[in-house]
């Protein structure tokens, strides 16, 4: 390291080495000067001068050290003149080109609330993942949470790169969590069969039809926002969904939240039911197929229908919960009742049942009591087919 693990050391009878850490590499740089102990302080407090410089952003290599075969290697790129807001900044107002309104309506919450507050006025080439565990390490919320934000800090570093403002990025491959207790309570909680008659008995008869449509589709709000007559294909019995309303959005006809989004879903009894109910209301006025109660026209989004059901709930005696947790019932429904979790993860939109063993595999073994009795008929030897392990 040096004189006393100082960073400087006596290099000949004329020079003095010093030594530092710059961009992820350790440098090696002579000053010609006699090592006598005046002079070893002196490059110790020049030393000290370029690494508040390096923390800072403001490091010139080729400036400090003009003879030195580093001073190419380290020759200033962009984001070395770039504070993150900076850089950030511009880079929400390039995406807003690129990406659906409710994605750069999250990039954008992260980034005007979190990062540029903590890291705005850090010189882009000088962020280090350090400094985000760090700051991550000390907040408070879920791993879920953590992850989103590190998307959006991997996002826009993947793009610096790209665009030759970084040389790397830093996030690529990494992802910050904490240990985790237990939950207390599941995230899936869907509505029970007594739950959901109590709702509809008190939902206002347009928005009654929405609801059982909901419970026995699946659609998430925002594809139920944006669902047209056109969508329906009375004939095959199915729903096309290929498009989605967010609050973000503010009204604008968005793509499905993802490509497996865009699906065929099939119309069950119960939600057939509810589509011949709301024919009258809405099917000769062209779209959509449902509408809020209150204005007669399409919902804006799902804060309007969170504020009715809020009402709703209320005057059911039913414990809160969100109306998302509508398809998350839908899910336990069809699993429950033995439907094939790859048919249903197609329903929902998911691309594979992974996800749908992951979220809801909890209901899946309820689904039949004696489960495995048909491979059992079908593949057993005879003798072993009525014992049972004991």
């Amino acid at each position: 390291m040096g004189r006393d693990g100082r960073g400087v050391a006596p290099a000949s009878e004329s020079s003095i080495q010093i030594t530092f850490q710059y961009r992820g590499q350790r440098c090696r740089e002579k000053i010609r000067i006699k090592p006598t102990p005046a002079n070893l302080k002196r490059a110790e407090r020049h030393r000290a001068a370029i690494l508040v410089a390096i923390e800072s952003g403001t490091f010139d290599y080729a400036a400090t050290f003009p003879n030195s075969p580093n001073a190419a290697k380290f020759a200033a790129v962009p984001g070395q003149t770039k504070t993150v807001e900076t850089y950030l900044t511009d880079w929400l107002k390039s995406a807003e080109k690129h990406v659906k309104a409710s994605t750069l309506d999250g990039y954008r919450k992260v980034v005007d609330n979190l990062l540029i507050p903590k890291f705005g006025q850090v010189m882009l080439a000088s962020w280090r993942r350090p400094d985000v565990k760090a700051w991550l390490e000390g907040m408070t919320c879920s791993n879920k949470r953590l992850a989103n934000i590190q998307s959006v800090i991997r996002k826009a570093l993947d793009d610096a790169v790209e665009d030759e403002d970084l040389e790397s990025n830093f996030m690529k491959g990494y992802c910050y969590q904490k240990k985790e207790p237990p939950k207390d309570e599941d995230d899936i909680d869907p509505f029970t069969p007594d739950e959901q008659a109590a709702i509809l008995a008190r939902c206002p008869p347009e928005f009654a039809n929405q609801v059982t449509f909901s419970l026995w589709t699946g659609l998430r709000p925002s594809e139920l926002i944006a669902l047209n007559w056109s969508d329906i294909d009375f004939v095959r019995g199915r729903i096309v969904v290929r498009k989605a309303i967010t609050q973000a959005s503010k009204g604008k006809v968005e793509d499905t939240k993802t490509s497996s989004g865009r699906r065929e879903v099939k119309i069950l009894a119960p939600a057939a039911a509810a589509l011949k109910a709301q024919k009258p209301r809405t099917f000769l006025a062209g779209d959509p197929v449902f509408r809020n109660p209150g204005t007669g026209e399409r919902w804006t989004g799902d804060q309007q229908i969170r504020d009715l059901w809020v009402r709703v709930l209320k005057l059911a005696g039913v414990r809160y919960r969100w109306p998302y947790q509508m398809r998350h019932t839908y899910a336990s429904m069809m699993l429950s009742a033995g439907e094939h979790p790859m048919w249903v993860a197609k329903q929902m939109g998911h691309k594979d049942w992974t996800m749908i063993a992951k979220i809801y595999g909890k209901w899946m073994p309820a689904a039949d009591l004696d489960a495995g009795g048909k491979a059992e008929a079908l593949f057993a030897p005879a003798q072993t087919r009525d014992r049972r392990a004991g």
